[in-house]
């Protein structure tokens, strides 16, 4: 049908899927045991590098479709059952190739070395036994890697659990506005519905509409992420990783000055985000400012586009990009790659997903609103970085870490922003509404998601000293949070310290959210030098992008003329950030 998924460009139907489930399971992973203390041989090590870019194929295909089917309809309890099918498969896989690692380390980085020399054929595999060899001693003896992947169902348990809580049994709610109107209240769309509310009364109610849900559950949610922690301290003692921290970021060689001196900048240089939040106060003439009323715009933008009429707009903001680049996006957005609309029990929000040899896939929540158009710019990003991703690098290293995921997306709503604000055909109000959407994304994806990343640092360090975590505990690191970044006390707001229950990412991928802030902070300067003309910038960022996941992230962001080592590259956010409210203030006439 229009405007949804064609899946069968994955898996033609269910029995060519449920085929490869028992490829992996009855051929592919005997075969892998079969290769059990053989790894130090020539033969040994060429069967396993031959079965393995088998298994990225089709595990890859396996997980993506199965994710994909369940993500339209969580509420589908057989899209549910083939998903938790897939998770147990990998498990299985996890465990039967957990005596791996611990072989090729006993052979030695000599023997590995020698082999690609005589087997270049095989190099493709080079940059992952260099990320294995550099975290030799986090790995454990096969025995206990072995007892690790089989406890790999429970470790993972929380993120499922706060899925079937969020998602599968969620169900929107109504709420009576003080004109007597009646809404239903969803996490799908309650900030529409509150950026178009008057009144500050409706707005919070709006607001604790939606809230009231994660009220009501708030000792589930409290025991779902002490799950999560617990998980995460499991992984962190046994592999002897110093701390929490410390184990998502080794493996991509983040230092984590990086991660620390991000947070120590936007927790410090955050005097021009309390400030708008004061603009905003005075010119709404609110009493006090609460965390709802940030959605409030102000100026009105009562502009509506079809699906057809955003994907339009994001063409031609590109048009003076290189003919590849647009014919790549025009690619990413074709028929059966997006699913478009809103449906009963799909997930809500928006992502990309593809790479190892499966064409990039969109899933959009689309209501029409200007920030939906920003969307498909962000979303066709990801997915462009992919094409790129597949098109020069071979299968095994076409996964780019997450650290450089959000560079591309963010790449294209810097760029739809200033495409807008060149078009001359703005009136005041489209300009203050345009600005305050530059400094929106500064505050969302960079001062808010430092936020949540400072949050699960500082729960994850008490979570490391044995502290009791519940929901109170919870709470309150959030509203210290909120009064240190914002400067909004939201203890005086009925039920927003339960945000950290409506983040997702806290969840699913703990110290994700950071590297929305890294991401940011280099597309920002990315395009800041493609927009200024410095010689080859667009083409050195278009080698970022071509270069997947073949090396270390850091080295990525430097081909594109950007070291996020060094502090200034975040205090440049920063004093982007002051530019933009004091030209807010001009027009606004404060």
């Amino acid at each position: 049908m229009a405007n949804q998924w064609d899946l069968t460009k994955i898996y033609a139907d269910e029995d060519a899927f449920l085929a490869d489930v028992k490829g992996v399971r009855e051929s592919l992973i005997p075969a892998f045991q079969k290769l059990e203390g053989k790894l130090a041989s020539e033969a040994g090590l060429q069967e396993y590098i031959s079965l393995s870019r088998k298994a990225e194929e089709t595990l890859s295909k396996l997980g993506m479709f199965a994710s994909m089917r369940s993500d339209l309809n969580k509420k589908d309890a057989a899209m549910a059952k083939d998903y938790a099918l897939v998770m147990n498969v990998f498990n299985e896989f996890n465990a039967a190739t957990s005596f791996a690692d611990p072989e090729f380390l006993s052979a030695g980085e000599a023997f590995i070395k020698g082999h690609f020399e005589k087997h270049p054929e095989d190099k493709d595999f080079d940059y992952a036994f260099v990320k294995l060899f550099r975290q030799k001693e986090r790995v454990l003896p096969a025995e206990s890697e072995k007892l690790v992947s089989d406890f790999a169902p429970l470790t993972d348990g929380g993120s499922e659990l706060y899925s079937t809580l969020s998602v599968a049994d969620y169900t929107p709610k109504k709420v009576t506005l003080s004109d007597g109107r009646e809404v239903e209240v969803s996490t799908a769309n309650w900030t529409s519905l509150v950026e178009k509310e008057a009144k500050q009364e409706d707005r919070r109610r709006i607001f604790e509409c939606l809230y009231s849900y994660y009220d009501e559950h708030k000792n589930t949610y409290g025991e779902i992420y002490n799950q999560v922690l617990r998980a995460e301290l499991a992984t962190m003692k046994a592999r002897s990783y110093p701390s929490i921290l410390a184990s998502h970021l080794e493996g991509n060689k983040i230092p984590e000055s990086v991660f620390l001196t991000l947070i120590d900048v936007a927790s410090h240089e955050n005097a021009s985000l309390k400030r708008y939040y004061e603009i905003k106060r005075k010119y709404l003439g609110l009493e006090k400012f609460r965390s709802y009323d940030r959605f409030v715009q102000l100026a009105k933008s009562e502009k509506k586009f079809s699906y057809e009429e955003a994907k339009d707009l994001f063409y031609r903001s590109i048009e003076h990009f290189p003919a590849d680049f647009q014919a790549k996006a025009h690619e990413v957005t074709k028929e059966g790659y997006v699913d478009v609309f809103s449906q009963p029990g799909k997930r809500t929000g928006a992502y990309s997903t593809g790479g190892d040899g499966i064409h990039p896939y969109i899933l959009l929540n689309f209501q029409g609103t200007l920030d939906d158009a920003f969307t498909i710019a962000h979303e066709s990003g990801h997915s462009i970085h992919t094409l790129y991703s597949m098109e020069h690098q071979p299968l095994v290293k076409q996964g780019y870490t997450i650290f450089v995921a959000e560079i591309a997306s963010t790449f294209d709503e810097h760029n739809l922003l200033d495409y807008l604000m060149a078009s001359g055909k703005l009136d005041k109000q489209d300009k203050i509404f345009l600005l305050q959407k530059a400094i929106d994304e500064i505050v969302s994806t960079f001062y808010r998601q430092t936020l949540f990343a400072q949050y699960e640092y500082e729960i994850s360090l008490l979570a490391e000293k044995g502290e009791p975590i519940n929901y109170e505990v919870l709470s309150a690191k959030m509203r210290e949070l909120y009064q240190i970044y914002y400067g909004i006390d939201i203890a005086e707001e009925k039920v927003k310290p339960l945000v950290w229950a409506y983040i997702p990412h806290l969840f699913y991928t703990p110290f994700y959210v950071y590297q929305y802030a890294t991401s940011f902070t280099a597309s920002m300067l990315i395009y800041q030098n493609v927009k200024s003309g410095v010689p080859h910038a667009f083409e050195n960022y278009v080698k970022m992008l071509s270069s997947g996941g073949s090396m270390d992230p850091l080295d990525e962001v430097k081909l594109a003329g950007v070291d996020l080592t060094k502090r200034e590259s975040f205090l440049s956010v920063t004093k982007r950030m002051d530019e933009l409210v004091d030209e807010l203030a001009t027009l606004l006439g404060e």
